[in-house]
């Protein structure tokens, strides 16, 4: 069977690597050019890969571009799977592949369609989840669903470790929709539209910390836009602070000060209080300097 694999992210290359592993290399392969990279901060270079497996590579930053249809017929796919791309697909686009269009989303379709949607899981306090493969349509992560693996969310759930557990659910999904597709087998079980949700996208620009926020919703923040993603960040004399892990620091009164000002240094890190009078233990952050901020110095920007 003939495939069509668009991606240009770090799950686009787990799913390759599956499909290679599982002699399903695509017949073409398309992918942001390196120079586009900043489009993502979890871009993956996928074009090496596909080019070892045997699939030709074909670039572009417009997926519905004239050039990137005539490359895609080209080929004559069976099937397209679009694997971490953030352009909506067209009807001219979907309508190549003779068996059709599946997209990935790391949601419970219906609910949290859109953008971000990793980061407002957690920032939600979602308790369960699911990674979704499922036919593209005109509407956004709207399509029938092809398969779909529900689990729970963790409390101390972290972008990275929910990213993973939905990219290993997605190395083991693309190829079994594969099999079902070939086989003439894939379900198209219809989305119950009045249950959609919808996510709004984010920037990094939305990572910066309000300390005037609840200890626990800071560090839900540091959590849910961590790494792949920009991260939470504070300013500390005009310079641009990225925290990187903290917990909550168990000694509640303990420290009385302004909301956002370092209380003191800790064998880890450093302790900022928060606006409900609770601390948080800064034990990862990346600065200028390196070093931790001296005590009682004040991050600003959110508060």
């Amino acid at each position: 069977m003939r495939i069509v694999f668009v991606g240009a992210v770090e799950g686009s290359s787990i799913a390759l690597d599956a499909l290679i592993r599982a002699g399903r290399a695509p017949s073409l392969t398309i992918t942001l050019p390196p120079e586009a990279a900043a489009r993502h901060s979890d871009f993956v270079d996928i074009s090496g890969p596909a080019r070892a497996a045997g699939s030709a590579v074909h670039h572009t930053t417009s997926i519905n571009a004239p050039a990137t249809l005539e490359a895609m017929a080209a080929v004559a796919p069976d099937l397209t799977l679009v694997i971490g791309w953030s352009q909506i697909c067209k009807q001219p686009f979907r309508d190549i592949a003779a068996k059709g269009t599946v997209g990935f989303h790391p949601a419970a379709l219906p609910r949290l369609r859109g953008r971000a949607v990793i980061p407002w899981t957690i920032l939600r306090q979602e308790d369960t989840t699911g990674s979704t493969l499922f036919w593209l349509d005109d509407g956004v992560d709207s399509g029938p669903i092809v398969l779909q693996r529900l689990f729970a969310v963790a409390p101390d759930e972290t972008a990275r470790s929910l990213y993973a557990k939905h990219t290993a659910n997605l190395a083991e999904m693309v190829v079994q929709a594969v099999r079902l597709v070939e086989a003439g087998d894939a379900p198209r079980a219809e989305q119950d539209h009045g249950q959609a949700s919808y996510c709004a996208k984010r920037t990094a620009e939305d990572g910066l910390i309000d300390w005037r926020s609840p200890a626990a919703a800071v560090l839900r923040l540091i959590r849910a836009v961590g790494e792949p993603y920009p991260g939470a960040f504070t300013f500390l004399n005009g310079e641009k602070v990225r925290i990187d892990a903290a917990t909550v620091f168990d000694n509640r009164g303990r420290y009385i000060g302004l909301v956002g000002q370092v209380q003191a240094h800790t064998e880890h890190g450093f302790v900022v209080l928060c606006g409900d009078d609770q601390c948080i233990e800064v034990s990862a952050w990346t600065s200028p300097s390196g070093k931790r901020p001296p005590v009682h110095s004040k991050f600003s920007g959110g508060a």
